[in-house]
């Protein structure tokens, strides 16, 4: 017998143990059997042979439904070969039976909404930062000075670092390296991270700030055989909250690099400053030449609800833009490259502002968190007017019956004018309702899905919540009822397939996550059994991996156990 006649037998053997038929049987189980496709921006040719590719696999494995990533809430923005790839993709969908389902609308990563205005980006403030001017210009003065003691360390007794607040075990993790540095004569290595029971390999100073002011902090890195170089990290901790989540993209080994990044001091008048591994387990690094400085206007906003304030230092005049200085822009704005000077302030030709002068200028800026996250403020008019152009050109292209939110991980707001000192949870709310509005305004009966940690108490559904100022806690009540909400992760959250069965609402489990095996999906289907409302599964790869589909579909799809009771 050929190879293929084996295999052919082998898998009706298969299907016959489980005592199923192949999609039949998948449409009595689960009505939604789902896979996200990520990762393609429809942007070249090679995307749709791709991306069908995929899909042929998904209908061969009894999915029914491709939830697709392709940057949808920004339609107006497209190119006619982007639609030409678009309707591709639909025409693939038809063919194969698979519903094509839009996922639209990030707050989290604005990279869609901004792309209408970067403006809308949430912005951190800054309050009444000194500025002396000089002819016609008006320069920020560090007020008071900041700075960093012994940033080269060239000061040390023995392996200790003179002025730092700690590193980790001297001379036996941390050592002061004479042979290796970036300039002086000395820099800090990090090295035998398993000597440390967490893997730690850090150093932490504490630096005094002024609160509500913008700053940039940079280090100099050296790796060599680094592992892993994702439990790299530079920290700027206040309290008990991260400033400054970032990430930098390290090598295991490369040679002197300068990492840079913005933070806002928020209400705090001192931060701890970190660089290091918290999970290390091979290979070295060297710091160098630390920095960090005040900032001026670097990545100003420009809306309505980030208004610029310049007043005298005595506070008895208010100066207005325009007449008395040039607007306030930065001609380089963009959040992801900050390592480069700020605007300066630039007089009128017949300013009141006097050569000399003190001025307290106010402001707003964005700070991206991670490698590439901005997010946008939910409070501002002109959003619900995007939702609303946008939703008209989905149902112009495709007129989809079902759509994803992709409302998860909104990690800033409450901090510029248009939404501080709002109900976080209810202005989320009223933001989701908006959407949901906006698309059946112009498609309706559409059904509507959302990511469901933002929704979530046992997820992000919380108090001091990233840079969030405010409460997440009760979104869930500020939200239609007929929600579907794809509950996600890699690891099963049976307590939240719970929770939102317990209020009310429909779930999708989002499962898998580029894991090895499906073994986290087995405890998912567990966690769902008996619950009411749970439609079905997507397998969710957030890294293109796409080789277990066909498993993932045949455990959940073509197999009789688990059952959840239909919708």
């Amino acid at each position: 017998m050929s190879g293929t006649h084996q295999g052919m037998k082998y898998f009706l053997g298969v299907l016959l143990v489980l005592g199923v038929s192949g999609s039949a049987k998948a449409a009595e189980t689960y009505s939604d059997r789902f896979v996200w496709i990520f990762g393609w921006g429809l942007g070249q040719e090679s995307d749709v042979p791709e991306i069908e590719k995929v899909l042929q696999q998904a209908a061969q494995s009894g999915y029914n439904g491709a939830v697709v990533s392709f940057g949808l809430d920004s339609l107006c923005k497209r190119s006619e070969d982007y639609f030409r790839r678009l309707h591709q993709v639909q025409a693939a969908c038809n063919r194969l039976q698979l519903e094509l389902i839009p996922s639209v609308f990030s707050v989290g990563y604005g990279g869609g909404i901004l792309s209408h205005n970067r403006y809308l980006a949430e912005g951190l403030p800054v309050r009444d930062a000194l500025f002396v001017v000089e002819g016609d210009v008006a320069r920020l003065t560090p007020d008071p000075p900041v700075s960093l003691r012994n940033p080269g360390f060239e000061e040390f007794r023995g392996n200790q670092a003179v002025g730092w607040n700690f590193h980790d075990q001297p001379g036996e993790v941390s050592f002061l390296d004479t042979h290796t540095f970036h300039t002086g004569r000395a820099s800090l290595r990090m090295e035998n991270f398993r000597a440390n029971p967490h893997g730690h390999g850090r150093v932490m100073q504490e630096v005094q700030v002024h609160p509500y002011r913008c700053y940039k902090l940079s280090v100099w890195v050296k790796t060599e055989n680094l592992q892993p170089v994702s439990a790299f990290l530079v920290q700027v901790l206040a309290g008990n909250r991260a400033l400054a989540p970032v990430e930098f993209p390290l090598k295991p080994t490369m040679d002197w690099t300068k990492l840079v990044l913005i933070f806002n001091s928020h209400q705090y008048d001192k931060v701890r400053v970190y660089a290091g591994t918290w999970d290390g387990r091979a290979g070295r690094f060297w710091l160098d030449d630390w920095a960090i400085e005040e900032m001026g206007p670097i990545n100003v906003l420009r809306r309505p609800g980030a208004p610029i304030v310049v007043r005298s230092e005595d506070g008895q005049t208010t100066y207005e833009e325009g007449r008395d200085y040039l607007p306030l822009e930065d001609p380089l704005y963009s959040p992801y490259r900050v390592d480069r000077p700020a605007p300066t302030l630039r007089l009128a030709a017949n300013s009141r502002i006097k050569p000399g002068q003190r001025l307290r200028a106010s402001w707003y800026h964005s700070q991206k968190i991670y490698e590439s996250q901005v997010t946008v403020c939910m409070a501002e008019p002109e959003l619900e007017k995007i939702f609303d152009h946008e939703s008209a050109l989905l149902a112009k292209h495709l007129r989809p019956k079902k759509v994803l939110l992709n409302m998860d991980e909104v990690r800033m707001g409450g901090t510029c004018a248009a939404c501080q000192g709002k109900n976080m949870a209810e202005l989320l709310g009223r933001c989701i309702t908006q959407q949901v509005e906006a698309l059946r305004r112009h498609n309706p009966g559409v059904e509507v899905y959302i990511w469901s940690d933002m929704l979530d108490p046992h997820h992000n559904a919380r108090n001091e919540y990233y840079l969030v100022a405010g409460d997440f806690t009760g979104s869930w009540r500020h939200v239609p009822k007929d929600l579907i909400i794809a509950v996600w992760g890699g690891q099963a959250r049976p307590e939240s397939l719970r929770f939102f069965a317990e209020h009310g609402f429909q779930t999708l489990a989002a499962c898998y996550y580029d894991a090895d095996d499906l073994n986290d999906v087995a405890e998912w289907r567990k966690a769902s059994e008996g619950l009411p409302g749970v439609r079905g599964f997507m397998y969710t790869t957030w890294q293109k991996k796409y080789e277990l589909l066909q498993p993932f579909g045949r455990l959940l799809f073509l197999s009789p156990a688990g059952k959840p009771p239909r919708p």
